[in-house]
């Protein structure tokens, strides 16, 4: 890997962390939804948000860490995945005062908020990294 390739590293890696944070923050934000759609069932419930609580980590810790890979520090990749885990889980708590307030319909647009956020932080990522035929070169 060589950091030649990098047009820009800031946007690499606050896009790779942004990535992290939209994508886990999908997922915790699921596991809410699961358990607001089947609140009679108490015994699975407390499962249910566990598993959510660990996909989002494990997603935004790895979406920072796989769109960071052309950066050449790995200290970086680690605290960009670090915090891309952390600011999941941050960001799918938000979806609790959401659900009190809004129900299972205001969760479901935090849902789609958040891969919105994933998905143009890739953008952003994909562009901060300046690969060759991408277009953005000079000739």
């Amino acid at each position: 890997m060589s950091n030649e390739s990098v047009k820009d590293p800031l946007a690499l890696g606050l896009g790779s962390l942004a990535s992290g944070v939209g994508f886990g923050g999908a997922c915790m934000t699921v596991s809410q939804i699961v358990v607001a759609l089947n609140q009679d069932r108490y015994d699975v419930n407390g499962y249910i948000l566990a598993a959510g609580l660990l996909a989002s980590l494990g997603v935004g810790g790895m979406c920072g860490w796989y769109r960071s890979y052309q950066l050449e520090n790995i200290w970086q990749r680690g605290v960009i995945a670090v915090l891309g885990g952390v600011g999941a889980i941050l960001v799918g708590f938000l979806a609790a005062p959401i659900d009190k307030f809004f129900g299972v319909v205001g969760m479901s647009v935090w849902l789609l908020l958040n891969l919105m956020l994933g998905i143009l932080a890739t953008r952003w990522a994909i562009q901060g990294r300046g690969d060759e035929g991408s277009g953005t070169g000079t000739a």
